[in-house]
């Protein structure tokens, strides 16, 4: 099922998403369900990578999907993942800068910096614990979308004189102004 996608000014961006507990009877059914909506979602509004709080779940889940970039970034190839309970446990000094955009925040790009590597541990959508090193853009996928956990946005990441120059056009979608081609909520909505 389709989802509204929340945009910028939205309180549950905000929020730091809660851990799934796995041990729950059925939770597995649930989270497959919610992954499997959440990629119907995310390949409707043409994205490659989403996070739960974007459809208004709290809670610690992400779907990256390179495969469709492949053909610039032939290491994409096999890219695709669903993460629940995600964690960073290693990232490299080294940084590389990359123009990132947003579902929640539609139509703005802006350079982000962050770490060119990071080995990540989280469960698979069968929820088996898994642990993987990335690099370059699936490296940026991930933390980008991780970071939508932590209630942070790739705007809060750019330099303060670029967020000065886009704050009109935040302010735009959160006064509801924002004509993306997929469904939205609007800013100021709770999940």
């Amino acid at each position: 099922m389709v989802l509204p996608i929340y945009v910028y000014g939205a309180e549950v961006l905000r929020e730091k998403s809660k851990e799934v507990d796995i041990t729950i009877p059925g939770i597995g059914d649930e989270l497959k369900t919610l992954i499997s909506d959440m990629w119907e979602t995310m390949e409707k509004a043409d994205g490659v990578g989403f996070a739960a709080p974007q459809v208004g779940k709290s809670i610690r889940v992400l779907i990256v999907d390179g495969t469709l970039l492949s053909d610039d970034m032939p290491e994409l190839k096999d890219f695709k993942r669903a993460m629940i309970n995600p964690v960073i446990i290693k990232e490299s000094k080294e940084t590389i800068e990359y123009s990132e955009g947003c579902l929640s925040i539609p139509d703005i790009h802006a350079g982000v910096v962050r770490p060119r590597v990071i080995t990540v541990s989280y469960y698979d959508e069968n929820l088996v614990k898994k642990e993987e090193q990335l690099d370059n853009f699936a490296c940026r996928m991930v933390q980008h979308e991780m970071d939508h956990l932590e209630g942070i946005l790739f705007t809060d990441l750019v330099a303060p004189i670029r967020k000065k120059m886009l704050q009109s056009r935040l302010n735009n979608i959160m006064a509801g102004k924002a004509k993306p081609h997929y469904r939205i909520v609007q800013a100021n909505r709770k999940k």
